[in-house]
């Protein structure tokens, strides 16, 4: 085709072009806009594995659907922090948010369960646990407040304890010792039941207390050691497991049902497959963090829940907590991870 006729060509198409698309030929016509389009919050880093796998799933919900429901991610706290991204959820102004579940356990108190100190012994577990009834339990609380959540937690990993004090073996190791915990009332308890001074204070404030010595220790799953690099004001690492945590992904219940069944089908079966695909990733992470934070010097040791759990059920720490949760969930618990109380 000469350039002449290839001009005369282009312009012919363009005149014809709006004409063909009104007459209804899809072929012609320009991309149409997205029937729900969605914003999802994220307090993680764009580099997380959960915010590139929470992306991943809204690249592969936009290809199911054919481009009807797009789902636009903002991670590393673009949208606000997790107090104001659970408000806004909540009220609308954005449609999705990932709290643990010691943040929405404000608003749905049983969301916490998951966090009872040395509850569970592994990962089997905890998916036996939060895939099956109790989690199905906690999902009801969530939309008894206005949320719509996903079936499937994603994972932020165990608990471990760092510390310049000293290596913890045992909960004798734990008596008076200055250790930073969320500002979560199931954590500060359950140190203070194993004997510690449990100071709650923000995550931002841990870094330069740890360097002044304001405190001795702390806790977070190994990632948290790699990325915020505690280990540069911190000697030794405990692998006690203490507590679990994940994330829910949270809709809008007015988002959520405002979608079709077919594709809230489509969307539910996505997310349920980007959890897995999250849960490998953070599974695979941990074994090489583990060798990764070694090389920094960090001392690590094992240690067995036998005697934290004792001193906790001394102190009155699981029938406390018991009593908060209600015998329903606090038997679905049990029930998976054997008694506690």
């Amino acid at each position: 085709m000469s350039n002449i006729t290839r001009r005369t060509f282009l312009k012919a198409a363009a005149v014809v072009a709006p004409a063909t698309a009104v007459m209804g030929f899809p072929f012609i016509a320009h991309a149409a806009q997205p029937e729900f389009h969605f914003k999802y919050g994220t307090n993680l880093q764009q580099e997380h594995p959960f915010s590139i796998w929470t992306q991943k799933t809204a690249d592969l919900i936009k290809e199911r659907t054919q481009g009807r429901v797009v789902i636009d991610v903002f991670p590393n706290n673009q949208l606000g922090g997790d107090t104001d991204m659970l408000a806004q959820v909540r009220r609308g102004g954005i449609d999705m948010f990932n709290p643990s579940s010691l943040v929405i356990a404000t608003l749905a108190p049983v969301a916490a369960i998951n966090a009872v100190g040395f509850a569970f012994a592994d990962y089997d577990q905890v998916w036996k646990t939060m895939d099956g009834p109790l989690g199905a339990l906690v999902r009801q609380g969530f939309d008894r407040v206005g949320l719509h959540a996903m079936e499937n937690m994603w994972d932020n990993g165990f608990r471990q304890i760092t510390s310049n004090a000293g290596p913890v073996n045992t909960v004798a190791d734990m008596q008076g010792l200055k250790i930073r915990v969320p500002v979560s009332p199931i954590i500060v308890d359950m140190f203070r039941g194993m004997g510690a001074a449990p100071v709650g204070m923000q995550y931002s404030e841990v870094y330069s207390s740890l360097q002044t010595r304001v405190i001795d220790a702390q806790e977070n799953p190994l990632v948290v050691l790699k990325t915020g690099k505690l280990f540069e004001v911190q000697k030794y690492c405990s692998l006690t497991n203490h507590i679990w945590d994940g994330y829910w992904c949270i809709m809008n219940k007015k988002s959520w049902q405002s979608l079709p069944p077919d594709l809230q089908q489509i969307v539910a079966t996505a997310f349920k497959e980007g959890a897995m695909n999250q849960r490998a990733e953070i599974s695979r992470l941990n074994a090489s963090l583990l060798d990764d934070l070694k090389a920094t010097g960090l001392i690590f040791n094992t240690t067995d829940p036998t005697s934290f759990r004792q001193k906790l059920k001394e102190s009155g720490y699981y029938a406390t907590w018991h009593k908060k949760f209600g015998d329903e969930a606090w038997a679905l618990l049990e029930g998976a991870v054997g008694k506690l109380s």
